[in-house]
């Protein structure tokens, strides 16, 4: 007896149930990132949180001098030059340079998602931190800062589009290896830039925190979007 051979309609079945799994995934982690924003905006409102962010800033800082980081001169400058890599203008730079690109090969869906991301989590962050106005930390810092602390716009802001743009670089290539390299870069440089406010005294760590998951929920949300516009665009 002959084996029936795949039709490409089971392939294409096959597609879209694993396009569906991925997309109930993705949804979960983004509500997950979201209520945990939520609980800890909540901490933050009732000053549960004073303690833990007191205590951590202050293990940055320089025991003798509080008005300065904890290091030799050079580590602050080098902090400073990782906190620019959350900047609202290096990552309009690198953002309109990426759609750029994507519009020029073609991939007018990858850079709607770019465009999305990074202008909706601007918009996010700047009505968030309208919405909660809380103070910036009292210790002395060499960083201008013209906005409210909650939630760390450079941490929402480099989470949306480090994630999102190493997402798509993952995409493109089929070595799972790559793949790995990507997100782990990602990762890795939404971490440093985190850290970097912290480390500065320009935002308490629930800031940082808070910055961090709804960057990221944003990111994973937009991603769904455009997944889920590609899939009704292709049947």
């Amino acid at each position: 007896m002959d084996a029936k051979l795949p039709s490409s309609s089971d392939g294409i079945l096959r597609g879209f149930h694993r396009d569906g799994m991925w997309l109930i995934v993705s949804l979960f982690g983004a509500g997950s990132l979201l209520l945990s924003f939520g609980l800890l905006a909540e901490e933050v409102i009732e000053g549960d949180t004073r303690g833990f962010d007191r205590a951590v800033l202050l293990a940055f800082r320089n025991a003798g001098d509080p008005s300065n980081p904890v290091g030799p001169p050079w580590l602050e400058e080098m902090g400073r030059d990782v906190t620019s890599l959350g900047s609202f203008a290096f990552l309009a730079f690198v953002s309109v340079a990426a759609v750029g690109y994507l519009l020029i090969t073609r991939e007018r869906w990858y850079a709607a998602l770019v465009a999305l991301a990074v202008v909706g989590g601007e918009i996010i962050s700047t009505l968030l931190k309208i919405a909660f106005d809380r103070p910036r930390p009292d210790v002395i810092h060499s960083v201008r800062v013209f906005t409210a602390s909650f939630p760390s716009g450079h941490a929402m802001l480099s989470a949306v589009t480090f994630l999102t743009l190493g997402t798509l670089l993952a995409k493109a290539n089929p070595d799972r290896r790559v793949k790995a390299y990507f997100i782990s870069l990602a990762l890795f440089l939404t971490v440093m830039v985190g850290l970097s406010r912290v480390y500065l005294g320009v935002h308490y760590p629930t800031d940082v925190l808070a910055g961090w998951c709804v960057g990221s929920a944003w990111a994973i949300l937009c991603w769904c979007f455009i997944r889920w516009a590609e899939v009704r665009r292709s049947r």
